[in-house]
Formats: C-alpha cells, sequence, structure tokens
C-alpha cells in the first residue's frame, strides 16, 4: 500500500487534464479504495474491545474480503452512480480517474491488487516494496518508509511540486474552481483564502506526513533503512501465490528483479 502518493496524485492529474476535470472528486477517487477499510486492517480499540480483522491482507486486498475496492471496475461502477444521481459527467470519470490511480499505484507492493476482478482473482504486483500491513500500522509504516515503498512517495511529492503552479492562486481560479460547482459554492459560502487552503491541504498533508513518518521511523526510531527490492528484508513480506493464497516470507513466491527474474504480473 502507498502512503502518500494518494495525497499528491491528484494535484500530478491535475496538471495535465486542467479545467478537464474536477479535482473534488479526483480526490475522493484518490482515497476511495482505502476510506472506509484501512482502520479495520490496522485495528483499532473501542471500550477495550479490539476491532480487527482476522486475516488483515485478506480483508484489505483479497477475495472474499474488500479487494473489490482496489478493483478497475469499482471505478466504473462508483462513477456511474454517480452520473446517474448527479448527471455531472465530469464529476463521474473524475472520480474514476482518481480511483484508477490508486489501484494502480497498488500494484507496486508485494500483494498487489486484483485489477480485473471480477472476471478473476488474479493479484498484479510488481512487488517492489513490501506489504506488511498485517503487522499494525507503526511497524508497517516503518517498514514503508525504510524501503522503496518511501521513494515511491517522494517521486510523486517532487513531480507535485514540479508542478507548483497548480498550488497558486491563479491557477486555482482559472482552472480548478470553474469545472466544478463545489468549489463555485464553496467560495459563495468561505472566504476566499480558506478555500484555496482547502484545495491546497491535500498536498500539504502529503508532504508533511512523509517527513513526519520518516523522521519517526529514523530519528524517534532505529528502523533500518533496507532499500532493496521487495524491501525491508527485516519485515515479514506477504504476497500471493497464483492460487491466490496469502503466504509469509521474503518475497515469498517472488519473481521480480531481486530473484533474477522479471516482475511478476
Amino acid at each position: 500500500m502507498s502512503w502518500v502518493a494518494h495525497d499528491v496524485e491528484p494535484y500530478v492529474i491535475q496538471r495535465h487534464l486542467g479545467k478537464r476535470i474536477a479535482f473534488i472528486p479526483l480526490l475522493i477517487g484518490s482515497y476511495a479504495p482505502d476510506m472506509s477499510t484501512k482502520w479495520f486492517v490496522y485495528g483499532v480499540n473501542l471500550f477495550g474491545f479490539e476491532l480487527k480483522a482476522d486475516n488483515p491482507a485478506q480483508f484489505h486486498r483479497g477475495w472474499p474480503g474488500v479487494g473489490f475496492t482496489h478493483s478497475l471496475a469499482f471505478g466504473v461502477v462508483i462513477g456511474l452512480l454517480i452520473f446517474l444521481v448527479t448527471r455531472h459527467k465530469v464529476w463521474s470519470y473524475s472520480f474514476l480517474i482518481g480511483q484508477w490511480s490508486h489501484a494502480l499505484t497498488d500494484t507496486g507492493d508485494t500483494v498487489g491488487t486484483m485489477l480485473f476482478f471480477p472476471f478473476t482473482t488474479h493479484h498484479f504486483s510488481v512487488g517492489a516494496w513490501a506489504y506488511a500491513g498485517q503487522t499494525g500500522r507503526f511497524n508497517d509504516a516503518g517498514a514503508y518508509f525504510s524501503g522503496p515503498g518511501f521513494v515511491w512517495d517522494g517521486v510523486w511529492i517532487v513531480l507535485a511540486t514540479w508542478g507548483w503552479k497548480t498550488l497558486t492562486r491563479s491557477y486555482f481560479e482559472e482552472n480548478v474552481r470553474p469545472t466544478d460547482p463545489l468549489w463555485i459554492w464553496a467560495s459563495a459560502a468561505l472566504p476566499a483564502v480558506f478555500v484555496l487552503a482547502l484545495y491546497r491541504g491535500a498536498y500539504f498533508y502529503g508532504v508533511c506526513r512523509w517527513i513526519s513518518w520518516l523522521l519517526w521511523a529514523h530519528v524517534a526510531n532505529d528502523y533500518a533503512f533496507s532499500i532493496v527490492w521487495g524491501g525491508p528484508q527485516w519485515v515479514p513480506v506477504l504476497s500471493v501465490t497464483s492460487s491466490g493464497t496469502f503466504i509469509r516470507g521474503p518475497m515469498a513466491g517472488c519473481m521480480g528483479p531481486c530473484c533474477g527474474g522479471m516482475p511478476r504480473f
């Protein structure tokens, strides 16, 4: 799973599509696959009772489970529902593009995503960084920000920052606000500076989160860097066999560059 890419990808997409896309549904789409499921992967304690999936990875990315939220079809279905309810075509395909960006980005870890569910439950995975959600939020963070994952997020931050003009007031007023009635409504109800801050919020949240977790993992704690394909090597990595079974081990079933082969698809 990615920690920061989903925060900043929409700004990169916005830069390239401009007025052809609506930013709010694009951002919601980018968050959608994890929006109501991630808490159950890591677990939460309520009044002394822990609520957590018995098999976090199976729940998050598999079937049975909610792995279908990371499929391309999920974006199509929700996009069509948005269109049927609102009759707003731009909202519909903006959500679709955001959700697809999330689903494709998450093929980067060792578990991958069921991109073509319900036609197949096969997991498409590049296997670049370790999936370790089953270890809990903090161990997962330590692993992600010690391996290739944090580098991947850093690339998206650079791309979003390179297109810094998308964060300016003039760009927002000329290219973002006119394409979406939600921004027009917000601008009528709220101070302009507050509306602009809302638009910029996901970018600054992502950048601050990337920096904060890096400091937490390597200054406040002593997680070891292991920037190798499928790493870090010290975490119990999960991957998926061709039969759909989740297995644990250092790049179990790996056919990626670390094993001398091509990425696993």
